[in-house]
């Protein structure tokens, strides 16, 4: 009987909610199986009426569990309301509230928080309420249709206890883990740069400012490398933007194989990219950058682009110095970068003195 993880409301997002909707699917098994124990454990405890309403429970969750495969989810959702509420109401008026059917109700209130627009939560959870309020006040005036032996009562109670605990206590963390996969994937789209990977500008300088720190702590070198792409805007021109995201998401694969894991790597802007690369000076940075420069030589961008154009890049290096801030190294490893570029491009330029 078990009531599980979705709603009758109207969601018109559910397409956009995978997640959500496998977990509803496994619900429908979990649910149809507990309705299997409980055909049985009715047959025990003599009453025929609940154990054989447990088998249409059985057809009723196996329809949703397909419904759900087809992606036929306002079917799914039908059936399992249906099922829910009035396997509840049956199992209360047929042998007393406590039995423990109406806790399957509330099992209903995570799901309709979480799958509803707020209006149709409203109006569900009212509709909810009212439901259980009536069961509860029902009960009052009549006494169970089909009473089972007080043992037996106790026995369903704690049956159907122990079920919603567990089934409160797995959707919780099935809750749990979405809120923190959703907090990691904002996380994650606030520092890093969609296309290639890696972090953006912002993050970039976030992280810059904690390893200029650093080496005002301790004084060891760090090194810059300001890299672009020669020629970009003619490989947009002659092979489409499509053509030209891959080449920045190459580009991004090969500085980030050709430089160290401890090195920090960010895309700048446009066809612009940062590296940071501790406890590095200027000499063995111009080797670093020398060693990314030819790798970019080496790589075939034949297919890639799917023409005769290599791709290189040029480089500006500097080193960070005693008492100067992050936007002061990065624009003398700029200069540095223009020197290359007015200087025939795909070179490495070390910062002036």
């Amino acid at each position: 009987m078990e009531s599980f993880n979705t709603t009758a409301t109207y969601e018109p997002a559910r397409e956009r909610r995978p997640q959500f909707w496998r977990l509803a699917m496994r619900c429908a098994q979990i649910a149809g199986t507990v309705d299997v124990i409980f055909f049985f454990l009715f047959l025990a405890l003599g009453s025929p009426i609940l154990a054989w309403v447990n088998v249409v429970s059985v057809a009723m969750y196996t329809g949703a569990y397909y419904a759900l495969k087809y992606h036929k989810n306002k079917i799914a959702v039908v059936l399992i309301w249906a099922e829910v509420l009035i396997h509840a109401a049956l199992g209360i008026i047929l042998i007393g509230w406590g039995s423990g059917f109406h806790y399957y109700l509330l099992m209903f209130i995570p799901a309709i928080c979480v799958s509803a627009s707020r209006r149709w939560a409203v109006y569900a959870l009212l509709g909810l309420w009212g439901y259980y309020i009536a069961l509860d006040v029902l009960m009052w005036f009549i006494e169970p249709l089909q009473p089972i032996p007080q043992t037996a009562l106790h026995i369903v109670h704690l049956f159907n206890l122990s079920v919603v605990f567990a089934m409160f206590s797995y959707l919780s963390s099935y809750y749990l883990r979405m809120v923190v996969s959703a907090q990691r994937k904002l996380r994650e789209m606030a520092t890093t740069d969609s296309l290639t990977g890696l972090s953006n500008r912002r993050h970039m300088t976030y992280l810059a400012e904690k390893e200029l720190a650093r080496f005002q702590r301790s004084g060891h070198p760090v090194g810059f490398l300001l890299l672009d792409v020669d020629h970009f805007k003619s490989i947009n021109d002659a092979y489409g933007h499509e053509t030209g995201d891959r080449v920045l998401s190459c580009v991004a694969d090969v500085i980030r194989k050709e430089l160290r894991a401890q090195d920090l790597v960010g895309r700048w802007g446009g066809e612009e990219f940062l590296a940071i690369l501790p406890d590095t000076d200027s000499g063995k940075a111009q080797a670093s950058a020398e060693r990314v420069r030819n790798a970019f030589l080496a790589k075939d961008w034949k297919a890639i682009i799917g023409g005769e154009v290599d791709i290189t890049v040029s480089i500006g290096v500097s080193e960070l110095r005693p008492d100067e801030d992050l936007s002061t190294a990065v624009s003398r490893a700029d200069a540095a970068l223009y020197r290359g570029k007015t200087s025939g491009r795909n070179r490495v330029e070390l910062e002036t003195v």
